[in-house]
């Protein structure tokens, strides 16, 4: 399986086009727009094309080709600088193993690495970050849902990766928030959100369903 991309195809896939980057920030829990909005918004649409080129062309597209022409290009909320913001997390100490159940009816098997804290559009808000029983620990996985779920995104909910750092502070970019490969094809087994990281906002950043 590949670290961060809770997919479980027969097949493994290998990362999307969208590579979270990861800014050292100072302040731990204060919204932190980019400097250049500009600059930062033309990123994250040139990383979207690229995506879609790559699920378009690949030859292990998790995209089936009888779907493409119905699913590609992806859709996505407009790109909203507002949605990346700094979380400071608190690590767990807690190695109980939290199974997760999958799209497949399956389970896959986790474990807290610790609480994310961040304020979003005047909410305090929190998520937690997992990882993979057995699995390298350099990457955070962030499973959710929220008030789009079900409507206006993915019944399963949708995914953010973090690379994970020494110094506990985090930048959560809901612009590159996505839908887990499952969505695209029944062949793939994603785990489901759990109860904890359900946010009772409407996150209108990132990948959503075509209108």
């Amino acid at each position: 399986m590949t670290i961060g991309m809770k997919h479980y195809p027969a097949g493994r896939p290998g990362r999307p086009g969208i590579v979270l980057l990861l800014v050292v920030l100072a302040a731990a829990c204060s919204n932190t727009p980019p400097d250049n909005p500009k600059s930062y918004v033309d990123t994250i649409a040139v990383a979207r094309k690229a995506k879609d080129d790559d699920f378009k062309s690949a030859s292990n597209s998790p995209v089936p080709p009888g779907r493409r022409a119905e699913l590609l290009p992806l859709g996505y909320f407009p790109i909203d600088p507002d949605y990346k913001v700094a979380a400071a997390l608190k690590p767990s100490n807690d190695s109980t193993v939290i199974p997760m159940p999958t799209s497949t009816g399956g389970q896959a098997q986790f474990r807290r690495a610790g609480t994310l804290e961040f304020n979003l559009k005047g909410h305090a808000l929190t998520l937690t970050a997992f990882h993979e029983v057995g699995a390298r620990t350099d990457t955070l996985f962030v499973p959710l849902t929220d008030l789009t779920t079900g409507s206006e995104t993915y019944a399963g909910g949708r995914f953010l990766d973090l690379d994970r750092n020494a110094t506990g502070i985090y930048e959560i970019d809901f612009n590159r928030a996505y839908f887990p490969y499952c969505f695209y094809s029944p062949t793939y087994e994603c785990p489901y959100p759990p109860p904890e990281n359900r946010l009772q906002v409407p996150i209108r950043a990132g990948e959503r369903l075509k209108k």
